[in-house]
């Protein structure tokens, strides 16, 4: 098994113990928010619910995103990732944050009907979501220090888990918060004010796996470091007299494609060009693995011409 595929194994059952989870929660919160008639408790069921259902989505991206390239989709179905990281993005969004506004508001307009024993039966639910969340979230933590830490975060379905494991754990606090303060104090205004916090937290989080999902299925270059070191490699190539533009663009979690113009020193003939392209382009891919399409274009027009990007040229690279 490869070493992509054993990332991809950790990061499902991640992703399945936050769903099961989840689902778990989603049905203890909706029961004792209904039972509590609490506008907190029943923003946090549509909190979970949201996050079970995105849990769907990144397990769909998980499989259909290792699919092999083929004739319709020449390099492959990495993006597939982002596609549904940004489907998770607007579940949050839509079923999450819009529904605690709603509940927030609602409290505030027509209070509610919380009894002594709502307040304990809804205490007890969330003190058992925030225990399960949490240990959610320990898990997808544990995953992404084994990926490298912040190098993990390049996986949108790892980051969009960590995400709302956090984003779970501060909401049931939140929640807590609201429940124990409208219990102290009888004012429905701290319940309501907790659920419409719930709600903000969960756009804000929405708006950012959206963004990020958006740059990446736009064409988001690879990461500069990447890059420096294939413009490295470029230069360090004796056939090669100047680097006159190189372009980057994730395919991938960990794929990029690659098209660089150079320009080579004079005195090479058509056969010892192409033998050149060939092993810079394998050199290339030794130093950056994720670089599995490499295009080379050799021109020898000026540089300002040559800085073009190959899209707006209608060229694909020629050696």
């Amino acid at each position: 098994m490869t070493e992509d595929r054993k990332t991809d194994r950790r990061t499902r059952i991640t992703v399945l113990v936050a769903l099961a989870a989840n689902l778990v929660i989603a049905g203890a919160k909706a029961l004792g928010g209904v039972i509590a008639g609490s506008p907190a408790l029943l923003s946090e069921a549509a909190h979970s619910v949201a996050d079970s259902m995105n849990e769907v989505f990144l397990l769909a991206a998980l499989r259909r995103s290792r699919r092999p390239a083929d004739r319709r989709h020449p390099f492959g179905y990495g993006k597939e990732r982002f596609f549904w990281s940004l489907l998770a993005a607007v579940g949050i969004f839509v079923m999450g944050g819009c529904f605690s506004f709603f509940q927030g508001v609602e409290a505030l307009r027509n209070g509610t009907g919380e009894s002594f024993g709502g307040y304990v039966a809804g205490m007890i639910v969330l003190g058992v979501a925030l225990l399960a969340e949490g240990a959610s979230l320990l898990r997808a933590l544990y995953q992404l220090r084994r990926q490298g830490g912040r190098a993990g975060l390049r996986d949108p379905a790892l980051r969009t888990v960590v995400a709302e494991d956090g984003t779970a754990v501060l909401g049931v606090c939140l929640a807590l918060s609201g429940m124990a303060l409208h219990m102290a104090t009888g004012q429905v205004v701290w319940e309501a004010s907790a659920s419409l916090a719930i709600g903000a937290l969960l756009v804000y989080v929405a708006y950012r796996l959206g963004s990020e999902a958006r740059d990446q299925l736009i064409g988001e270059a690879a990461d500069p470091r990447a890059s420096d070191r294939i413009e490295a490699v470029l230069r360090a190539q004796p056939e090669i007299d100047s680097v006159e533009a190189l372009f980057t663009m994730k395919t991938g979690v960990d794929t990029a494609l690659v098209a660089a113009r150079v320009d080579l020193v004079p005195g090479l003939d058509s056969e010892e060009v192409e033998e050149v392209a060939v092993r810079i382009k394998r050199t290339i891919v030794r130093t950056v693995p994720e670089a599995d399409q490499v295009f080379l274009d050799v021109t020898d027009r000026p540089a300002e011409e040559a800085r073009e990007s190959p899209a707006a040229t209608g060229e694909r690279g020629g050696a």
